[in-house]
């Protein structure tokens, strides 16, 4: 498999979210999606969304309008260039108020189904693909297909939980900023490589349409480049606070030699240099006085011991 592609959560990654979304007017693009999308095709990426819809399993709207709201998605997309290969969706949920929707689907994310049933129909790989999204559930479905993987919100919304066991590869704070981290990844990283953009329509696939997906079972690996990638995250990140607390240490080390001994050495060894400076102005007056030279220098050696003493009192104490 030689494409690569950018999985996309839908709500609050691409459209505003204002809670359930059940009319087509109620879609709004958020701020820099159209331009991501943009940047991310030519990058020679496919943008596949893959998105829970439960409010469909809650009754909340019909799967006829979310094919609404999803045109609306593209015609909004479309009008500033941009465009997505396709839309995945599961109207499943285990806890559907529509018994045809009441079940355990393997879709569901954080379930990785969407994202290997793009990764046949659209042969992609996924080791060279990434997943950005606002929930612990794109997350963890994107590190179980073997993707990389993209945080974005603000720490003040439901992002990863405080008990979730997932952790993001990068965290951004909106699409505009994950972009950015793809293009440094891919500079630092990855070699240079050319997918052929799709020319047919975008199609949007449901659960339904597909039924359930019976997992194919993968072939035993002897490492799991996902595994690979938290490791050295997680490496990297016990390297950096073993860094941060040197640094501590050494500041605090700094702080605890501070001392009135060590000030008052280091203000009488000014003074030490003041009383040799005017010694020497001395000595190229045409007009100078032998007294005044000696006098100064006199000066300059007390002071000299002064700060000898103190600095003796500050290594004893």
């Amino acid at each position: 498999m030689s494409n690569k592609a950018i999985f996309l959560d839908r709500d609050d990654t691409l459209i505003e979210d204002p809670g359930y979304i059940s009319d087509p007017g109620q879609v709004k693009l958020t701020d820099g999606a159209a331009e991501a999308l943009i940047e991310l095709r030519a990058m020679g990426y496919k943008l596949v969304v893959v998105s829970n819809q439960s409010a469909v399993a809650r009754g909340i709207i019909t799967e006829k309008v979310l094919g609404e709201i999803h045109s609306r998605l593209e015609q909004l997309l479309a009008e500033k260039h941009a465009s997505l290969d396709r839309i995945y969706y599961c109207p499943y949920h285990p806890d559907a108020v529509v018994p045809k929707y009441r079940k355990e689907c393997d879709l569901r994310k954080p379930k990785p189904g969407m994202l290997r049933l793009a990764s046949r129909e659209l042969a992609l790989d996924l080791d060279k693909s990434w997943i950005i999204g606002n929930s612990s559930r794109d997350i963890e479905a994107g590190l179980l297909a073997g993707c990389r993987t993209i945080l974005i919100g603000h720490a003040s919304r439901n992002v990863l939980s405080e008990f979730s066991e997932v952790e993001p590869d990068f965290k951004a704070v909106n699409i505009k900023e994950a972009v950015n981290i793809i293009k440094k990844y891919n500079r630092s990283f990855a070699k240079p490589a050319t997918a052929a953009e799709s020319t047919t329509e975008p199609k949007t696939r449901s659960a339904g349409e597909i039924g359930e997906i019976t997992e194919q079972p993968e072939k035993e690996q002897l490492i799991n480049p996902s595994t690979v990638r938290i490791a050295s995250e997680r490496t990297e990140q016990l390297l950096s606070n073993i860094l941060e607390q040197l640094k501590n240490m050494q500041r605090q080390e700094m702080f605890s030699e501070f001392s009135i001994m060590r000030l008052m050495a280091g203000i009488v060894q000014v003074i030490v240099l003041f009383c040799l400076l005017i010694s020497i102005w001395f000595l190229m007056n045409p007009t100078r006085q032998q007294n005044s030279v000696l006098i100064t220098l006199g000066f300059a050696l007390v002071f000299q011991v002064m700060a000898l003493t103190f600095y003796i009192m500050q290594k004893q104490k």
